[in-house]
């Protein structure tokens, strides 16, 4: 079966990055972890992932003049690593319109709300203010647009009474560690249909 090289981009401990990569010891997934990269040398999950058995790397934004300088950087690792697909996994950066177009349609992210509901941040304060009976999380494609591409999936939880954005979030990150790894392999399969067809 043919398994695309995937790139998990992080920013801090991984939580996501986890479960992707624990669903992606499965034979029959269509992905397999070649490079976790992160914009922060001093990101828990670098070594997380090299505990993995996967190459971690740190490209810090920090050493670049420019969004698009840092980019180019990025993008030079992943095409060196022969990348597919990447999977964002709490990547802290705003990405440019070059970046985005020379990863269309290879590239998803996961949002911590019930998109189009809520983009950006402070999701769960948001959503317990707005008064929702339900919260949840997204997986889209990457579009120019922050947290706009086309929807992959989505889970619900409810909301409960007593909720503060803690709470809330915890029982969204435990919906969202089930919902990107199929997700994930929903768009991996979508990506090599395309490549066959």
């Amino acid at each position: 079966m043919s398994r695309l090289n995937l790139a998990i981009l992080i920013s801090g401990r991984g939580s996501n990055m986890d479960s992707l990569l624990r669903a992606t010891t499965e034979d029959a997934y269509p992905a397999k972890p070649v490079l976790v990269l992160s914009n922060k040398a001093d990101a828990p999950g670098l070594d997380a992932a090299r505990a993995f058995g996967i190459e971690a790397l740190a490209v810090s934004h920090k050493q670049y003049e420019s969004r698009e300088s840092f980019e180019r950087a990025m993008h030079e690792a992943l095409e060196a690593h022969k990348i597919d697909v990447i999977a964002l996994a709490g990547f802290m950066r705003v990405l440019t319109p070059w970046f985005v177009k020379r990863w269309s349609g290879r590239m998803i992210n996961i949002h911590p709300s019930l998109l189009p509901a809520y983009p950006g941040l402070n999701t769960h304060a948001r959503a317990l203010e707005a008064g929702d009976s339900e919260a949840g999380c997204t997986v889209h494609w990457v579009s120019e647009g922050v947290d706009e591409g086309d929807i992959i999936g989505q889970a619900r939880v409810p909301v409960k009474a007593g909720d503060t954005p803690d709470t809330l979030a915890a029982r969204v990150l435990k919906a969202e560690h089930r919902l990107y790894p199929e997700a994930l392999a929903d768009a991996c399969r979508l990506i090599i249909a395309r490549q066959a067809s």
